[in-house]
C-alpha cells in the first residue's frame, strides 16, 4: 500500500519590509513521502518570500507540468513560475515561456544546481533568478519542524529572521544569475 502525504501546518506572521508585505498566513502543506523536509521547508519559504495575490502551492510531485509554487492573475494566467530545489533546464525553459517571471529557491549548493543548465536553452535566461540561503540554515530549521508550526518571518534588506517554533534563525538571501 502506498504511503500518503503528511500534512504540516504553518502559521506564519510575515513582515517583508523589503516589499511592504505584512500578512498572517495559515499554510497547510502536504509533504509527499518522496519529498524531504528540507524541500518542504524551502517550498514554504519560497511561498512566503514571493507572497502576493494569486499565489498557491501546486499539487506537488504529482503535478509534473507545474512548479512547486505559482502565481496566477485573475484570468488564471500564470504570472510567476517558482521552482524549488534543482529543476532541470527544460523545466525552466517551459516555465519561463508561460510566466512573466521565473524564480528558483534552492536548499542546495547553487553552483551545483545551476551547473547542468550551462549551454542549455532556457527562455529569457537572463531574467531567471536563483535564491539560496546561508549554509546550514535550512538544516537548522528542519531540526525544529513539527506537524503544527508557528513562525515569524521578517525580511529586511534581504536578511531573513525566522522564529520557528521558538527557535530563532537568521540567514542572508543570496541571489544568483545564470552566466
Amino acid at each position: 500500500m502506498a504511503l500518503g502525504a503528511t500534512i504540516h501546518t504553518f502559521t506564519v506572521q510575515l513582515a517583508d519590509v523589503d516589499r511592504g508585505v505584512y500578512e498572517e498566513l495559515v499554510l497547510r502543506v502536504a509533504r509527499h513521502p518522496s519529498e524531504t523536509d528540507a524541500f518542504m521547508l524551502t517550498r514554504v519559504l519560497a511561498y512566503c518570500l514571493e507572497y502576493e495575490e494569486g499565489i498557491a502551492f501546486s499539487e506537488g510531485i504529482p503535478a509534473t507540468d507545474e512548479p512547486a509554487v505559482l502565481v496566477r492573475d485573475l484570468t488564471g494566467r500564470i504570472t510567476a513560475w517558482i521552482e524549488v530545489g534543482a529543476p532541470d533546464a527544460e523545466r525552466l525553459h517551459y516555465g519561463s515561456r508561460l510566466a512573466d517571471r521565473t524564480v528558483v529557491y534552492t536548499h542546495r549548493d547553487p553552483a551545483k544546481v545551476m551547473a547542468p543548465w550551462a549551454g542549455k536553452r532556457i527562455h529569457d535566461a537572463e531574467s531567471l533568478r536563483v535564491y539560496s540561503f546561508d549554509e546550514g540554515f535550512i538544516a537548522a530549521a528542519v531540526d525544529v519542524i513539527d506537524r503544527r508550526n508557528t513562525a515569524t518571518l521578517s525580511v529586511t534588506e534581504r536578511e531573513l529572521y525566522l522564529d520557528l517554533n521558538g527557535t530563532m534563525l537568521t540567514t542572508s538571501l543570496h541571489e544568483h544569475r545564470i552566466d
